[in-house]
């Protein structure tokens, strides 16, 4: 998608920090956290949202979550727990219409879903 941000950070049209990058998934720090640990974790296929992943995706959603693991466990926050959020829309907060999955840890994030 030509005006996706996402899509852009993927290309290496705008900066960002990443921290993990293979072929099918990038994961950078969010730009505005909202815990200590904040980082997207963003599949290279474009996908707008949670209601267009299809039967096709499912091996990549999956990979996903394997790889949401490796960096918890490299990063050194997954004993103490995290949290992963995916918003699906504009009411849900999603923001920028490529699915991607919110990985919040580094402090106690409370009983509230953020």
């Amino acid at each position: 998608m030509e005006d996706c941000i996402f899509c852009k950070i993927i290309k290496k049209e705008i900066p960002s920090t990443i921290i993990y990058e293979d072929d099918k998934v990038i994961a950078f720090n969010d730009v505005n956290p909202a815990a200590p640990i904040h980082i997207l974790v963003v599949p290279k296929k474009h996908i707008e949202t949670l209601l267009d992943v299809s039967d096709q995706d499912n091996e990549l959603i999956s990979y996903v979550y394997q790889i949401i693991n490796k960096i918890a466990k490299e990063k050194g926050f997954a004993n103490n727990g995290f949290r992963v959020i995916v918003n699906c829309g504009k009411d849900s907060g999603q923001e920028v219409m490529h699915i991607h999955f919110h990985v919040l840890g580094g402090k106690k994030l409370g009983d509230k879903i953020v």
